[in-house]
């Protein structure tokens, strides 16, 4: 089992500090902030790095990582638990790489919330606060998600890569709110499994950079008398797009990181030559050259048949038929993720959460023939892997059929309160929003100690 590394010694804050807090202080930090977060505990500095993997739809906690093979037939599904490294964790018996590096992971089986949407669900999953519908009950993003987050508070990653990316598309139902467009996600569109991959736009000629920068020059002398009466944030947003997109553009590093045709052929063999695995060697790449927080959506695995995300409602789907093809193609991608966070050792440095906006109803419905099981936001089960955490172990469990916490449930706020204090941000801190009201990062929530 990994042992916890412990807060490292303070150290003193010196110019370049001074110089960050400055730079931090136009996003809304001054240094008194600054140095708060650093006496809460921010110990891993600015090297860290977060990747959230979301399984979209909602998977089934039943049918993946806690089931309950007691359970009356309608509720426990056809799969056996097969036991793995850690005593108590048992997973699916399609999860046998799951299996055999279960000392490396930790998982949560007691969470719980009360939204039963994929809109509501995700919102709060990943923004922690109540899901709020808004103009006529469209399904507006209120409060900004943990990416949006991030990418205010902390800088740019190293050699012109971006702090926020998110890989193929963003996470459906959310983004940064009153933070501002500005605050968006790098969205790097395509199949990474594709042999012609390319992320659109990174790289350019010299003349047309050239270009670029004269066009952007020009524009900042042309606006330059309406920001004095800007009031939206829209002028900010505008030249936060400039600057990423100029230094996205002309940096070597970022192309490398991005450039996936660099990697070991035999590397990318390992984690599946499908979208899902080749996604997270992407993702591997770029946590590795300095992108701070990076979400991948494993929802969809068209090479097996299965499309429509996790979303496994009876009629629609046979659900074990899906889960049969998916969950293969998913143990692989994601354990040789793992796998090589820890054998690159990287695991002190990334902290890798996986988890849906909810779980699954526990009793197995039919409609047409076709089994399914329903939203289910009362249970569901998060994984953490990497991030100097205490690994190895089960945080909570559901009672006999899988439908409530039994001990120790756990929120959603929680899960992003462990994150957010992994990466040395404070979630007392406050933005304003559209209005001009102090919110803090998050409304309540406590990291999950049995993880620390």
């Amino acid at each position: 089992m990994t042992t916890h590394q412990g807060t490292r010694p303070p150290r003193s804050v010196g110019r370049r500090d001074v110089l960050r807090a400055g730079f931090l202080g136009l996003g809304g930090l001054c240094l008194g902030d600054l140095l708060r977060l650093r006496a809460a505990g921010d110990k891993h500095g600015e090297q860290t790095a977060c990747v959230l993997v979301w399984l979209g739809g909602g998977p089934s906690h039943l049918d993946t990582y806690d089931l309950k093979p007691d359970a009356p037939a309608e509720y426990r599904g056809p799969y056996r638990p097969i036991r793995t490294r850690v005593p108590g964790l048992d997973v699916c018996q399609l999860l046998p790489r799951h299996a055999r590096i279960a000392h490396r992971f930790a998982l949560v089986r007691s969470c719980t919330h009360g939204f039963a949407g994929h809109w509501d669900g995700a919102q709060h999953v990943l923004t922690g606060w109540p899901a709020v519908l808004t103009g006529g009950g469209t399904p507006t993003s209120v409060f900004p998600e943990i990416g949006a987050v991030v990418k205010k508070v902390r800088p740019q990653g190293r050699g012109g890569l971006p702090t926020y990316v998110t890989i193929s598309h963003r996470i459906d139902f959310v983004g940064p709110a009153y933070l501002g467009k500005g605050y968006e996600p790098f969205v790097a569109v395509g199949d990474p499994s594709a042999p012609d991959y390319r992320v659109p736009n990174l790289g350019l000629p010299a003349d047309a950079c050239a270009r670029l920068e004269e066009r952007r020059s020009l524009r900042r002398a042309f606006d330059g008398f309406r920001r004095d009466i800007d009031r939206s944030g829209t002028m900010e947003a505008l030249d936060d797009f400039d600057r990423e997109a100029m230094q996205l553009l002309t940096s070597r590093e970022t192309q490398r990181a991005f450039d996936i045709s660099l990697g070991n052929p035999r590397e990318r063999d390992r984690y599946g030559r499908c979208n899902a695995g080749q996604r997270l060697f992407l993702v591997r790449r770029l946590v590795e050259a300095g992108v701070g927080f990076v979400t991948v959506e494993l929802s969809n695995y068209r090479e097996a048949g299965v499309d429509g995300g996790w979303d496994d409602h009876a009629g629609g789907c046979n659900i074990f038929d899906r889960m049969n093809r998916r969950l293969p193609v998913y143990d692989q991608a994601l354990c040789t993720f793992l796998e090589d966070l820890y054998d690159r050792g990287l695991d002190k440095q990334v902290l890798v959460v996986v988890l849906g906006e909810f779980g699954r109803t526990p009793q197995i419905n039919t409609k047409d023939g076709k089994p399914g099981r329903e939203h289910w936001p009362a249970a569901m089960s998060v994984l953490f892997s990497g991030g100097g955490l205490r690994v190895g172990q089960v945080i909570g469990s559901t009672d006999a059929r899988g439908e409530r916490p039994k001990t120790r449930p756990v929120r959603p706020v929680d899960v992003l309160a462990t994150i957010y204090q992994f990466l040395g941000i404070d979630t007392k801190q406050q933005f304003r929003d559209t209005t001009g009201r102090p919110l803090a990062i998050l409304p309540e929530g406590e990291p999950i100690q049995e993880l620390l």
